[in-house]
């Protein structure tokens, strides 16, 4: 997208991002999305594990592409658009066709109910993630930084890619797994498109000094993702996704909790 050149900002003393620096931001939306495109590829070639990879990969690019916009000021709405088809191909249609090649296309033979439950799930998973981009695409700038309304993408996308992959590592038959990643793939669809909160980790002020406990946290989960990489995000993903339920039932139950108390000292 054309970009105006750099001028001198009369009232701030300061100059508009040159036009080449526009262009970093979206070589990494880019990037990610060759990653997802590439998954889709080795998943219908039977490689699963390189689709696996791919998809992580492209979960990484994504995280840096924001990021960088805001460190160099070229946040536009070309980009927000950009990394939402980005997103789409790497997160909703990727997992999707990952999840069907290797198990869910196997539920049951052509033309039954069962092998078309397989397509329907992956197709739902897809169409979840569709629904969740836009919706954010809506909401972008309004929604509470601090927290996501419903499962984020890429997470999503992670635990279906972490749960192909653990079950690979640990030589599980896809025909074992294959309803069991079937209601997976529908709540994590479910999920997506729910008003249940998230959290973000975007809510971080950028001045403040990170802890010394998660400076020791990030190397733990480092030297045991070095250790069984599978295992440890398919225990991040179930973690996380679980997450978002469990902080809506404990904060629905603390705010019933709380009118109990109030009408108790009201009555007093």
């Amino acid at each position: 997208m054309p970009q105006p050149p750099p001028e001198l900002n009369a009232d701030k003393g300061d100059r508009r991002p040159a036009r080449g620096a526009f262009l970093l931001p979206n070589a990494f939306t880019t990037a990610a999305l060759m990653a997802g495109f590439y998954a889709i590829v080795a998943a219908i070639n039977e490689q699963t594990v390189a689709a696996c990879v791919a998809i992580l990969i492209a979960g990484l690019l994504d995280g840096l592409d924001g990021r960088i916009a805001r460190l160099t000021n070229t946040q536009s709405d070309f980009g927000v658009q950009y990394d939402s088809m980005s997103d789409m191909v790497s997160f909703g249609i990727a997992p999707a066709v990952l999840v069907f090649t290797w198990a869910l296309g196997d539920l049951g033979h052509p033309d039954t109910v069962a092998a078309k439950l397989g397509w329907l799930g992956a197709f739902f998973y897809a169409a979840c993630a569709a629904l969740r981009l836009a919706r954010f695409n809506t909401q972008a700038g309004v929604a509470e930084k601090a927290y996501f309304q419903g499962l984020a993408s890429p997470a999503a996308a992670g635990t279906i890619l972490s749960s192909v992959w653990f079950s690979i590592s640990r030589d599980i038959d896809p025909a074992t797994v294959a309803w069991p990643l079937l209601v997976v793939t529908i709540l994590l669809g479910t999920l997506m498109v729910s008003r249940v909160r998230y959290f973000s980790f975007k809510a971080w002020p950028a001045s403040d000094r990170v802890p010394f406990a998660w400076i020791f946290l990030l190397l733990v989960v480092i030297v045991l993702l070095a250790i069984d990489l599978p295992a440890v995000l398919f225990t991040i993903g179930i973690v996380y996704t679980l997450s978002g339920p469990v902080m809506t039932v404990r904060g629905r139950y603390q705010q019933r909790h709380r009118r109990r108390r109030e009408k108790r000292d009201g009555g007093s």
